[in-house]
């Protein structure tokens, strides 16, 4: 069973609205100045979130199409650890995973050079492997602020003359090394959750236990998704 996590290892870890008119054709999505808004039915309540589509293009488009094709219903949430992250979109209530399209390309040190925001308490961002570029439909939500997934910013030059990670100090650093670090990827935040957080804090907050093919953090009563629709 494959199923998208957030690799969690230390070491490799404003926003202007947008109004958005939706050209639905195909796959085709075309986007002017209103952030686009999706609704979130689940069996703990429902809450909206705000997506940011010049942020984080790619991801956006690739979540939209998501929620467009109905992948999100009846899926549920099947990693909640309180004081960090819930986690879904990526099997259903029978713990089976639900068929992707594939990955969609890291945006996470684009969006945060845009002024996008970090992993923060609200924050929508995509789960994925110990590959960067992995992040298919899964996401999670931040329920704390997580420093430690936000993605490192790199500065100008190659080589970069002056680099600075966990503390230690790196002079002359080949630019392509740097781009190509795993470490340095973190994670893509694409959103923020506008309204409903009581909801997702109730979400945070279930018994956890072993399901399905996992060992531990599953709801051990399931929190559907009943649906997900985009509403803005």
């Amino acid at each position: 069973m494959n199923s998208q996590t957030i690799f969690l290892h230390r070491r490799t870890f404003k926003t202007v609205t947008l109004t958005v008119l939706l050209a639905l054709s195909g796959s085709q999505i075309a986007w002017a100045d209103v952030a686009p808004r999706v609704k979130f039915a689940t069996s703990e309540g429902d809450f909206v979130v705000e997506v940011y589509p010049d942020k984080a293009p790619k991801t956006v488009e690739n979540f939209l199409q998501y929620v467009k094709d109905k992948h999100y219903d009846g899926t549920i949430f099947h990693r909640v650890i309180n004081n960090f992250m819930v986690q879904g979109g990526g099997f259903d209530a029978k713990y089976a995973e639900k068929p992707s399209r594939p990955p969609v390309r890291h945006e996470g040190q684009e969006a945060l050079a845009k002024g996008g925001d970090k992993n923060t308490i609200g924050t929508l961002a995509m789960a994925r492997t110990s590959d960067p570029h992995s992040a298919t439909a899964q996401f999670f939500i931040n329920v704390k602020d997580n420093d430690f997934l936000n993605p490192t910013l790199i500065p100008p030059g190659d080589p970069v003359p002056r680099f600075e990670y966990q503390g230690q100090i790196y002079e002359n650093t080949p630019r392509s090394k740097l781009l190509n670090a795993p470490q340095l990827f973190g994670y893509t935040v694409f959103g923020k959750v506008v309204s409903g957080m009581d909801v997702v804090n109730k979400i945070k907050s279930v018994p956890t236990g072993a399901g399905g093919p996992f060992t531990s953090d599953v709801p051990k009563t399931p929190v559907l998704i009943k649906s997900v629709t985009l509403i803005k």
